[in-house]
């Protein structure tokens, strides 16, 4: 039986040819390793050079960058979900919250494509972002049964930890090979200063909505742009 194609919101579209369906796996998997090795900024023509196929066939499979996003990293984005469920699952609340930490950054660490994901909104790449927000849902929850132990402090936010995927995303592709774990060491940081009892005041939050402009502008808006001037 000839494969069907998935649409971003995970509903079966129409059966490609056998040839169809090669192109679109040897795409997936030379995108799973160029986004990987060069993060999300890596351009469509990248990924097709990698894939040995031309960028017309490229742009057939997959019409826009964040299709091939949804395909490529529906799967991890799953495991950060899990990783989530895990958290919640753990009798100490605290130890749950801080294990989820150290698994996310650690994904983080093993694939700078999705390290990119989750400080990146893709508001198309529907499957991705539903679980996303199941994620973060299940990351609320955490949080506030954290804090009732009276070991998060209290003006922790959910925002912060945008800002720690941030700042891991950051480390992670700014030292590369050169420093694989330097990753560990600021995550280490990061929890300590979560922990109640607070040391000080905190500055404001930048809130949510403007974390998520800055979650889309990080996105495949900016990367066509990147991509007309260098390809």
């Amino acid at each position: 039986m000839t494969p069907a194609t998935e649409r971003s919101d995970g509903t079966a579209g129409q059966p490609l040819r056998s040839d169809a369906e090669r192109n679109r796996e040897r795409i997936t998997v030379a995108a799973r390793k160029v986004f990987a090795r060069d993060g999300l900024g890596a351009s469509m023509a990248s990924v097709a050079r990698e894939a040995g196929v031309g960028i017309a066939t490229m742009f057939r499979r997959f019409p826009t960058k964040e299709e091939l996003v949804d395909a490529v990293f529906i799967d991890r984005m799953d495991a950060y979900a899990d990783a989530v469920a895990v958290a919640l699952e753990d009798p100490d609340p605290w130890n749950g919250f801080v294990g989820y930490i150290e698994t996310a950054c650690a994904m983080q660490a093993a694939d700078s494509g999705f390290a990119d994901v989750l400080i990146t909104t893709f508001p198309t790449a529907k499957a991705l972002e539903r679980r996303r927000n199941e994620a973060y849902e299940g990351m609320v929850e955490l949080i506030g049964r954290a804090k009732a132990t009276g070991r998060l402090r209290e003006d922790f936010d959910s925002s912060d930890l945008v800002l720690l995927h941030m700042a891991n995303a950051g480390v992670v592709n700014a030292t590369g090979d050169a420093a694989p774990d330097a990753w560990r060491r600021v995550v280490g940081l990061f929890i300590q200063s979560f922990e109640a009892p607070a040391r000080g005041i905190l500055p404001p939050s930048p809130g949510h909505d403007a974390l998520y402009r800055a979650m889309l502008r990080a996105g495949p808006a900016a990367d066509a742009a990147r991509d007309a001037r260098t390809d």
